[in-house]
């Protein structure tokens, strides 16, 4: 146990780890504090390897796992790092995650347009055909309507006999895709950021500068931001967001914990 201490205390110390990865990813102690909801004194305070003021253990585990999720870094290899230096255990918690709040939520989420139009789009296209073969089988013994239209037959002059196939029956298209459906409408700026394989600090602005959201999304979590001319974006951990514009995906590949500012207008991505 005292050599994996000794071991410990010869790397660099937790708040200092922290502080050059949000150095690294360009971040400034306001921005990580609004991102993690943790105050700018106790984030100073935690880079300075000073854990007075988070209340205890438990307290500073959950506020050391929230930031290093903020600057893309391993939270559990950094909890492991500081329990080795400062040669404390963690107690068996009782019941769910103490830090709920580490989450960002963000503002209430806009109406899901997206999803709506594509529902909307399946149920016509299932009513229509419906509607169309079910005509079929209420005729009866009256026969299809492509029977009853006849064409020239064989007891007509220069008929080579009856028509024996309907009209061609229109195969219903499938639904849009989302990404397509992410365009419309055209006349505005829409950008989808998807989190996959990680977790991002993520901020978006409008044209007029006005913050839509700023805050973390896990893994499988996704955000749509529209205006009407720009959206800007900061991504702290680009490499983990997948990013639609205008119904189009960004093949770009971004690098895990890289920082990348973002702007996105009218048209196809490569014009934003």
């Amino acid at each position: 146990m005292s050599n994996g201490n000794d071991k410990a205390k010869d790397r660099p110390s937790v708040g200092r780890t922290l502080q050059q990865a949000r150095i690294d990813a360009k971040l400034t102690v306001d921005e990580v504090s609004s991102a993690t909801r943790v105050r700018i004194p106790i984030v100073q305070a935690i880079e300075n390897d000073d854990f007075s003021r988070c209340g205890g253990d438990v307290y500073a585990r959950g506020h050391i796992r929230t930031l290093a999720r903020a600057v893309g870094l391993d939270a559990a290899e950094l909890i492991e790092l500081y329990n080795d230096q400062q040669d404390t255990h963690p107690q068996p918690l009782s019941s769910g995650p103490l830090f709920e709040a580490e989450r960002i939520r963000p503002e209430p989420r806009r109406p899901n347009w997206t999803a709506a139009m594509v529902a909307a789009i399946a149920v016509v296209i299932g009513f229509v055909g419906f509607t169309f073969f079910s005509q079929g089988d209420d005729d009866g013994g009256g026969g299809s309507v492509a029977e009853r239209t006849e064409t020239p037959g064989a007891d007509s002059p220069g008929g080579e006999g009856p028509e024996k196939n309907g009209p061609e029956v229109p195969t219903p298209t499938e639904a849009p895709s989302e990404s397509a459906v992410a365009g419309v409408p055209a006349d505005k700026v829409t950008v989808r950021a998807s989190v996959e394989g990680g977790s991002s600090w993520i901020s978006a602005k409008d044209s007029n500068g006005r913050l839509l959201f700023e805050g973390v999304l896990e893994d499988g979590d996704s955000e749509t931001f529209t205006d009407d001319e720009q959206i800007d974006l900061v991504l702290g951990n680009a490499g983990a967001v997948k990013l639609h514009v205008n119904g189009s995906e960004i093949e770009d590949v971004f690098e895990s914990g890289q920082v990348q500012r973002l702007s996105y207008t009218l048209g196809d991505p490569e014009e934003g």
